[in-house]
């Protein structure tokens, strides 16, 4: 099965020179599965020409707000919508999920309740899962059709299912505790709160749920329909 990997943004330098760019971050994740991978950077104007292209979509995260103007934003949203017609499985994660409910209708803000940084717990289809989180954004108003999935006191639409076509989630399974060591090194400082990135960093070596997320990814992709 051959995903398409809408790549929305770039990983930082650091990250990048050691672990690749978003794009191999999700390969990783989603390893073993049986994939085969294509990406294009929508950041950079660069978009597949139809939805029969991939098999699946994922749309990763981005440094980026959804309601920002930025000139590859529109032809996104209506790949999006394109996708969604045509029935090919959706998955969005952080921006992804955003922009996803952005274009079917919903309403994406910079939250005002401030940002949620490192490892953070959800309700998330009846268990508790941790997860590292990187946002101030969030998804504030559902498109029809989108039921929520996943939450927590802070981040009330955190998962959302639209039926069997399009499954997204707020925080980020494809990053681990190195990945968010490094943001809070090189992109928290002057954007996060220090207390915020300080209490983060002391919850690197804690556990999280990567595979979890990564199997249900895999078995959302997989699924008749």
């Amino acid at each position: 099965m051959k995903i398409g990997i809408l790549q929305t943004g770039h990983a930082i330098d650091i990250l990048r020179r050691e672990l690749g760019d978003y794009d191999a971050m999700f390969a990783r994740l989603l390893d073993g599965h049986g994939f085969t991978f294509e990406t294009w950077n929508v950041v950079d104007e660069d978009y597949p020409d139809r939805p029969s292209e991939a098999d699946g979509w994922l749309i990763t995260g981005s440094k980026h707000g959804a309601y920002e103007d930025h000139p590859w934003i529109p032809p996104l949203e209506q790949f999006i919508r394109d996708i969604y017609d045509a029935g090919r499985p959706l998955v969005g994660v952080c921006f992804g999920h955003q922009i996803i409910a952005q274009a079917l209708g919903g309403k994406v803000v910079k939250f005002p309740g401030g940002w949620a940084i490192g490892r953070t717990v959800y309700d998330i289809e009846g268990q508790k899962i941790a997860l590292n989180a990187w946002h101030q954004d969030q998804v504030v108003s559902l498109p029809e059709g989108a039921q929520v999935i996943g939450s927590n006191d802070f981040c009330a639409n955190a998962a959302l299912l639209y039926g069997n076509r399009i499954y997204t989630i707020q925080p980020h399974p494809e990053f681990g505790a190195h990945i968010i060591g490094r943001l809070i090194e090189h992109r928290g400082p002057g954007v996060v709160p220090d207390t915020q990135l300080a209490q983060a960093q002391t919850r690197l070596d804690a556990p999280v749920a990567n595979d979890v997320i990564g199997r249900r990814i895999a078995e959302f992709f997989k699924q008749e329909r």
